[in-house]
């Protein structure tokens, strides 16, 4: 109930719409590894690079073979390039810097996702999951795919051969299946139609665990968090499940290989299951227990402390949040539009969301200023409070006061070689990673400089010989004052002047000037010895007349 007092670090995560993009209509997210780029696939074809810090376009990459919707973006581990997959069955691989691309590999089938290979730097391998196909593996050099299992055999070798496709129960033979590559690529996580986990070597095609999940229900997402420490599903029976990954983040491969040696008193599926609860235990769960609501996209934060997902109602922009023990925090309602997709920023407490009419929201942390923290020893009031100066608080601080010695030590050396580890801790040091792209001005448009020019000549020529302001006022005998004349100043002539303020004397005359009228309507009544005893309520303003003048006669 209250968790900001209980908890004072609780509530780091955004809580209103900071601001929107809009180009286009966009269809998919995608941040870079340190979130200082947003890409963005866009209905046309084209692949939108946002510099995030600024909110301006930094890249814009066009094929124009594509003119297909994009349905997913990835970016490689350090930047360089970028994977899109559209829904003309294409993928296409592109150089980021130069906006070249490097390759484009039509499949049978539509991909909903495409993910590159997280453990190369320069990745030629790809996992795409296809609309009514097994996910595969995509060699983006040759343009060869290799398809995965999607299902357990019932053999005892581990191979699924391709043609055993169709469960048994009469369903279609392939649903849009999820998968994922799990932290340093060397594994392959899929989630079929039945609920279960399959944990497959995409080198030998084979399959060497499953972990059944408790709904049985199809697998919609996949996503493995930032560190690879936990796993979450997104399942049609309306639940989100989160796994801890119990093998190492390095040479997991290695270790379930073990795990299927030393396990010899059983085989086939009972041997896979027994591997599976080795490598994934279930830590919680995640529903709307009211609504019973689909979720779209969901996702962990940079830090994996936090899980969102957004509802897949229909006329609603709603995200919700939990923190990791399972507790809703945090419902973010946007406007009414349909949410398509989701990405929480690598480092700061931000997501980024996709509606259905093609704008992308950015929701940030709704900061309060503290304007006491740049004093340490400035203390807030809020309310006024009697001030009590202290006894020595104005005494005068004699020169042979001692200062008091600093605990620096002075003689340490300071390391200034020696390179801190930040939160991306797998990061190559000697790998040059891309987290800006050089800004390119856009040259003036020429015809409009001349347009100005134009303009501009026009202006001056008018000001001095052809202004028909300055014939007008010839015609008429009117004297222009031009030093003084506030059309110039509207107008944004060349010969801007500010208008002089009058002088006292000045004041005087045009007060005496006001007075005078007033005399020569007053004089005519012939009464001047009542002007001075009558109110000016009294006065018929219309006439100019007194009215006990009208009364009397």
């Amino acid at each position: 109930m209250n968790a900001s007092i209980i908890d004072p670090l609780q509530g780091d995560f955004p809580e209103v719409i900071e601001e929107y993009l809009d180009h286009g209509v966009m269809k998919c997210i995608a941040f870079n590894r340190r979130g200082t780029l947003l890409a963005a696939g866009c209905s046309d074809g084209s692949c939108v690079i946002w510099d995030f810090e600024t909110r301006g376009i930094a890249k814009e990459l066009r094929d124009k073979d594509c003119v297909a919707a994009i349905t997913s973006i990835c970016w490689s581990k350090y930047g360089h390039r970028i994977l899109v997959s559209a829904a003309d069955k294409s993928l296409t691989f592109w150089d980021v810097v130069n906006g070249e691309k490097l390759s484009r590999t039509i499949l049978q089938q539509t991909p909903l996702l495409a993910r590159l290979h997280p453990g190369s730097s320069i990745p030629s391998l790809c996992l795409a999951c296809p609309l009514s196909s097994a996910p595969m593996i995509v060699d983006l050099n040759t343009g060869n795919s290799t398809l995965l299992p999607v299902m357990v055999p019932d053999m005892g070798n581990g191979h699924a051969p391709a043609s055993r496709t169709k469960s048994s129960d009469g369903s279609p033979p392939f649903t849009p299946t999820a998968a994922c590559f799990n932290k340093y690529g060397d594994l392959v996580y899929v989630g079929n139609s039945k609920g279960e986990i399959l944990i497959i070597d995409y080198k030998s095609i084979k399959v060497h665990a499953m972990i059944s999940t408790p709904g049985c229900a199809v697998i919609k997402n996949i996503v493995f968090s930032r560190n690879g420490q936990y796993l979450l599903t997104n399942s049609n029976d309306r639940t989100i499940r989160i796994y801890e990954n119990l093998l190492p983040l390095k040479d997991g491969l290695a270790t379930v290989e073990e795990m299927n040696r030393t396990i010899d008193e059983q085989d086939g599926v009972e041997k896979m299951k027994t591997v599976g609860s080795k490598c994934l235990a279930l830590f919680r769960e995640f529903q709307d227990s009211i609504t019973k609501m689909h979720w779209k996209a969901p996702c962990f934060s940079g830090d994996g402390e936090w899980v969102i997902g957004g509802s897949a109602s229909k006329g609603e922009h709603k995200i919700y949040i939990w923190d990791r023990a399972g507790y809703l925090v945090k419902i973010l309602e946007g406007p009414k539009e349909a949410l398509i997709d989701l990405a929480w920023h690598p480092v700061h407490p931000i997501v980024v969301s996709v509606s259905l009419t093609g704008l992308v929201y950015i929701w940030a942390k709704d900061y309060t200023e503290n304007w006491s923290a740049f004093a340490p020893d400035f203390k807030e009031l809020e309310e006024n409070e009697e001030y009590v100066e202290r006894e020595d608080e104005f005494d005068l601080i004699p020169e042979t006061e001692k200062v008091k010695d600093s605990d620096v030590n002075e003689d340490e050396e300071v390391d200034i070689v020696t390179v801190d580890k930040d939160a991306f801790s797998d990061s190559d040091m000697s790998q040059d990673e891309l987290c800006f792209l050089p800004a390119v001005p856009c040259p003036d448009v020429s015809e409009q400089q001349d347009k100005c020019v134009g303009s501009s000549s026009k202006l001056m020529d008018s000001n001095h010989s052809g202004s028909p302001f300055s014939d007008g006022a010839g015609q008429n005998g009117l004297a222009t004052n031009h030093a003084s004349s506030p059309l110039e100043e509207d107008t944004g002539g060349t010969r801007m002047k500010r208008k002089r303020r009058p002088s006292e004397k000045g004041l005087e005359l045009q007060a005496e000037k006001v007075r005078k009228p007033m005399k020569t309507i007053l004089k005519p009544s012939g009464r001047l010895s009542k002007i001075k005893n009558k109110s000016v309520g009294d006065v018929d303003m219309s006439n100019g007349v007194y009215k006990d003048d009208v009364s009397d006669e």
